[in-house]
């Protein structure tokens, strides 16, 4: 592939992640052009004013809502800071005209004193409003990661499915910390800008009218600039903070899937779409910061020209009209000071876009539809004595449609308590993940207590699917699932997912020690029943021969254990949760025969007392199933036990014999 044409396929695969700056986001009337007339590589960022940035800022001030005495002694620091410091500036009239008319160094001295000690009040005041404030912006930041991250546990499957790591992570790092720079500077300086521009303009119209005039002149004219640049500066950081999201995602893709870049020598390429994402996130950066940087210094060189033009008027002022010289002098400082508050707020809006951009990523994952909340009435499992139950409201819709209910162990006033057995059964269930596309079409099974039932088919004919909607992942699209003939939609849903333990193809290990990621089954287990289920698992071997045993830390999704090692503590973990029904998924499917025969042996122990659905690619490891059922593109072709369907010489025959293979 060549170069043009690598960069045609970037962009065809960044199309709609990377969409060009409209001229309405830019607050301009045309905008610049690429090569050939289309938008640069640079403003190829989906970008624009916030949604709505009102609410953004409403919903993060409501963060500060519970330090709200806090913010009022803040704020009551910062008019004293303002005041003091306006008063202090005053201060040198006198002290200057003092001077010119030949008083003694004795009252120099005392004016002196007296400004010292306001600036010492200055200086207080600062201290402590910056220390207090510190501490409520983080804890602040501290609830809105939290809510974050609560927010993310909420979230369906689905979300993840459709989401990138990176850029889920990079709310939580660039956005979050964009929010904590704007409340932990930028609010006060705002506040304490504004308190500044009227201090200072009712001194100057105090000091002289017709010099404040001259001075408020140039306030339109920096206005009118800052309007201009903070156009299109907002667009710019919006696209910053979203390019900085894409980037991550793809490094944290590549170095996930390093091995698989490097066994098929995708380095070069890697590096350009890299080299691709990097170059536009810089494009960003550098209009962003441009715009941002150039701020400073246009307001400034604004400043100077009307400090030139006060001091020169002044000046005239004091040798036709008798303006005092101290008057003078502290006029041309105020005209300074006028328009450094508005320096200041400038520059705090490269703050405000940022982490107005921020706020709006973040608040988008917290406004994501969360899981469909459990009914009131909702069925739970509760363990009793040793024994699973389902605890059933005589209110709820199982009750109601049953006027008999099997099973019952015993009842109260309010509940009904039935035995838990695992039964799983499918009646007439048809899903898709999106409308267009039907993944499983009108599927019925059942699976009874203690059985075994394996799946097996070609990829994409369904078999995770249906593992899938047995936990709730999904719902399915029409028909029913039911587990000891209670539809699984009617029982609370962790209460559900505790009692379904799954060991999947691609392991998942947490840092912490061996203990621990078994601990993760059921987290009140205790190192006995750890070390009993590891046995059972067939890790225990294994584990003991660690550097320090069940202490040992993992890191790096157990890079130190092999794969198979890492399959038999997720086997262990499955084991001590207790749950009733199984589901492995292609959990041999990476590791080699001589593993697959530890991992059998224990996953045989695992299943011996719980209904276990199995999908496996190997038909080896399902002939002893109680039944195989046989799928291809969503729909059940073929059902039986190994020895019936090896008489049947159908597909699975075809399969098992080597006559065809799975696609």
């Amino acid at each position: 592939m060549t170069s043009e044409e690598r960069l045609a396929f970037l962009e065809k695969k960044y199309e709609e992640k990377l969409k060009p700056i409209t001229d309405e986001e830019l607050g301009s009337a045309a905008r610049k052009k690429g090569p050939g007339g289309g938008p640069g590589r640079g403003m190829a960022m989906q970008t624009g004013k916030p949604k709505n940035a009102k609410a953004s800022i409403a919903r993060l001030f409501g963060y500060l809502a519970d330090a709200k005495w806090k913010l009022v002694i803040v704020f009551f620091l910062v008019i004293s800071n303002t005041l003091l410091g306006l008063v202090a500036s005053y201060m040198l009239r006198p002290i200057i005209n003092g001077l010119t008319s030949g008083e003694g160094i004795e009252a120099l001295i005392r004016g002196l004193s007296k400004m010292a000690a306001v600036y010492l009040g200055v200086i207080i005041c600062q201290y402590l409003q910056q220390r207090i404030m510190i501490g409520v912006s983080q804890n602040a930041i501290q609830k809105l990661r939290n809510d974050l991250f609560e927010k993310l546990q909420t979230l369906p499957v689905r979300y993840y499915d459709t989401h990138n790591n990176g850029d889920i992570m990079s709310r939580f790092t660039n956005d979050v910390d964009a929010v904590g720079e704007m409340m932990n500077n930028t609010v006060i300086q705002l506040f304490s800008g504004s308190i500044t521009l009227i201090g200072t303009l009712a001194l100057m119209i105090y000091t002289n009218v017709w010099l404040t005039l001259i001075t408020i002149v140039m306030v339109p004219l920096m206005f009118k600039a800052l309007s201009i640049i903070t156009k299109r500066s907002r667009a710019y950081y919006k696209a910053q903070q979203a390019a900085i999201g894409t980037l991550n995602g793809f490094i944290e893709e590549t170095m996930t899937g390093q091995k698989v870049v490097k066994v098929f020598g995708h380095e070069d390429a890697s590096r350009e779409e890299f080299n691709y994402l990097n170059h536009d996130l810089r494009s960003k950066q550098i209009k962003a910061l441009f715009f941002g940087g150039i701020m400073g210094p246009v307001m400034g060189n604004m400043s100077q020209i009307s400090y030139a033009m006060t001091a020169c008027i002044g000046g005239i002022l004091c040798v036709a009209r008798g303006f005092d010289i101290g008057g003078l002098s502290i006029f041309v400082n105020y005209s300074r000071q006028f328009s450094r508050p508005i320096n200041e707020i400038a520059m705090q809006v490269n703050t405000i876009f940022s982490a107005l951009a921020g706020a709006e990523r973040v608040f988008a994952v917290m406004d994501e539809e969360p899981e469909k909340e459990d009914p009131a009435d909702a069925i739970r499992i509760i363990e009793e004595d040793g024994r699973l139950l389902y605890e059933i409201p005589k209110g709820s819709a199982y009750a109601r449609e049953n006027s008999v209910i099997e099973d019952v162990v015993r009842q109260d006033n309010i509940c009904y308590y039935k035995e838990v057995k695992g039964a799983v059964t499918l009646k007439d269930v048809t899903f898709g993940y999106n409308p267009e596309k039907t993944v499983l079409k009108d599927i019925s099974l059942y699976a009874k207590p203690g059985q075994k039932i394996a799946f097996v088919g070609s990829t994409g004919a369904g078999k995770t699917t249906i593992t899938n909607l047995i936990n709730r992942f999904y719902d399915v699209n029409e028909g029913t699932i039911t587990m000891d003939g209670i539809r699984v939609t009617d029982i609370e849903r962790d209460s559900l997912r505790r009692n379904i333990a799954m060991v999947l193809q691609d392991t998942h290990l947490f840092t912490g020690t061996v203990m621990e990621n078994i601990r993760y089954g059921r987290l009140d287990a205790t190192d006995e029943e750890v070390i009993e289920a590891a046995k059972m698992a067939s890790a225990h071997s294994f584990i003991i021969r660690l550097e320090n045993g069940y202490d040992t830390m993992l890191e790096g999704d157990g890079a130190n254990l092999s794969q198979g090692q890492r399959q038999l503590i997720n086997i262990a973990r499955a084991a001590i949760s207790r749950a009733p029904v199984l589901i492995l998924d292609e959990a041999t499917s990476s590791v080699d025969t001589r593993t697959e025969k530890h991992i059998e042996k224990g996953m045989d122990r695992l299943m011996a007392t719980r209904t276990t659905l199995v999908i496996a690619h190997r038909l080896s490891t399902v002939r002893n199933a109680n039944a195989i059922i046989v799928l291809e593109h969503g729909s059940i072709i073929e059902r039986g036990d190994h020895a019936e369907l090896l008489e049947d010489k159908g597909r699975y025959y075809e399969l098992y014999t080597g006559k065809s293979e799975l696609d």
